[in-house]
């Protein structure tokens, strides 16, 4: 059952649900497209941080209400509030949710039906994982209304070519969900109808994989990219050898040998 993060009178701008080690999160302003605004960027911070520490959570889903993902940034909220220190709290808080996608021991699943532009199309980047259904569009449009999309730019570019990143960037263009297939935006692309089904079977995998092996394989995973290719190998021979001599790792090569499902413990 969906259920607000918040005790709150009126509808939440943030839906969560868990069940089975999957938690989902849906973006819940369906009259705005998902946009998102400072209210909805606290409340998934909040959210956010409490999975982190929630053992019993192994994967999370992000999801948009109605007929979009995310539109990026509430326009007209910061339109109303033109005050420069309002702009940059607010993109820090936004930048800060984003970072916190990458530290998360949890995978994180960006679910894309209909419209996913700007700071919606930097979420879909900087999940880990992303399933679009076919009719899902994506874009960088900041520049059609004279802001080129900066904070956008950097999952982009990390995701995407360098200069089909700035295609986009510069263009605003939008580009279809198998062009961002072939691209690298997303994994997977599927008809509208089975885009739930293909999310499980993503969540599924990861629920049965060792919970230690994926948060440690994810955080790994990032610190890598930063570094130059003798301290990746560095630091990924050091993960290895630490990971070996877990409870977890023992008992999944026992169980290969001996033919049988592991049973994960978890340390």
């Amino acid at each position: 059952m969906k259920t607000s993060v918040r005790a709150a009178v009126g509808q939440s701008v943030l839906l969560k649900e868990q069940s089975g080690g999957v938690v989902s999160l849906t973006l819940n302003r369906p009259a705005q497209f998902n946009a998102l605004s400072q209210e909805l960027l606290v409340e998934l911070q909040a959210a956010l941080d409490a999975i982190a520490v929630d053992e019993s959570a192994r994967v999370v889903v992000i999801a948009g209400a109605g007929k979009a993902f995310c539109a990026g940034h509430d326009l007209k909220e910061m339109r109303a509030n033109p005050a420069k220190g309002f702009q940059q709290a607010l993109f820090e808080q936004c930048s800060r949710m984003i970072m916190t996608l990458t530290e998360m021991p949890q995978p994180i699943i960006a679910r894309v039906h209909g419209v996913a532009t700007a700071a919606g199309c930097q979420l879909v980047a900087m999940c880990d994982l992303a399933v679009a259904s076919e009719s899902a569009w994506f874009a960088v449009s900041g520049i059609n209304v004279g802001l080129f999309c900066s904070t956008p730019s950097v999952g982009l570019a990390r995701n995407v070519g360098r200069k089909q990143a700035m295609e986009m960037l510069l263009t605003g263009d939008f580009i279809d969900a198998r062009t961002a297939l072939e691209r690298g935006l997303v994994n997977r692309v599927v008809p509208d109808d089975a885009l739930d089904a293909e999310v499980k079977k993503l969540t599924d995998a990861i629920v049965s994989k060792s919970p230690v092996a994926v948060s440690s394989g994810k955080r790994m995973f990032y610190r890598q990219l930063e570094m130059g290719l003798a301290d990746a190998y560095a630091l990924a021979s050091e993960v290895m050898a630490c990971d070996m001599v877990t409870g977890d790792a023992q008992e999944g090569i026992d169980a290969f040998i001996e033919k049988r499902k592991p049973e994960w413990r978890g340390r």
